[in-house]
């Protein structure tokens, strides 16, 4: 029988800092909050999957989340997310997409033209690979709308693309949730990365967008 998040309520609870706060939001908001969790990773690229979705692996091995419903619900959402980019750029065309979304905090110009040269490159296969990509990965269905690709080859790789990446970062943090009392004494050094990273993220993306407006000037 699949498990309800009142069967394992309180699995957030042995993990501190940035990385228990994000567990028990999860822990709350439960299966479906997970999918939306993906959308909007989707199209506002630094919500980052591959602290959400582990951590909902590790939930469901703690009983609080369904591990199929999981699965489902965030790869529909990372497909609806996509949907929403693709019709953008077909409705706007890519340069006015771009010109629009890079307005976005913390989202740059370099990413989206990124995006696009992969898909130049690529074609439709990059619809699939680069789902497996950060930096590309939220941002390849703008170009792809913007080419026309036929809607049912771009459902098709996204859904199959999106379920591989789901698929691996689940299944990563539902092995770890058998190293429960591992996570529980380690989950302070967990935080300081996730610190770090998004410290350094930060950074970057201000740097790129200093260096940028000095170049425009």
């Amino acid at each position: 029988m699949w498990a309800t998040a009142a069967d394992g309520a309180g699995a957030a609870e042995g993990l501190g800092g940035l990385v228990g706060a994000a567990a028990q939001v999860i822990e709350n908001l439960g299966e479906w909050g997970v999918g939306a969790f993906t959308l909007a990773e989707t199209v506002v690229p630094p919500i980052p999957s591959e602290v959400i979705l582990p951590l909902a692996g590790y939930l469901a091995k703690q009983g609080s989340l369904n591990l199929g419903l999981i699965f489902v619900t965030s790869t529909l959402g990372a497909y609806l997310g996509a949907l929403l980019l693709y019709w953008l750029g077909a409705k706007l065309g890519l340069e006015r997409s771009i010109r629009g979304l890079s307005k976005l905090p913390l989202v740059d110009r370099e990413d989206f033209e990124k995006a696009a040269g992969w898909f130049t490159r690529h074609g439709r296969s990059s619809i699939f690979f680069g789902r497996l990509l950060p930096g590309v990965r939220s941002l390849i269905s703008l170009p792809a709308g913007a080419a026309a690709m036929p809607l049912l080859t771009f459902s098709v790789f996204t859904l199959a693309g999106s379920a591989l990446w789901n698929g691996a970062l689940i299944g990563f943090g539902y092995l770890l949730g058998t190293q429960y009392h591992l996570i529980e004494g380690y989950s302070k050094y967990l935080n300081y990365a996730v610190y770090a990273a998004l410290a350094v993220a930060l950074a970057w993306l201000v740097v790129r967008r200093v260096k940028r407006a000095k170049a425009d000037r």
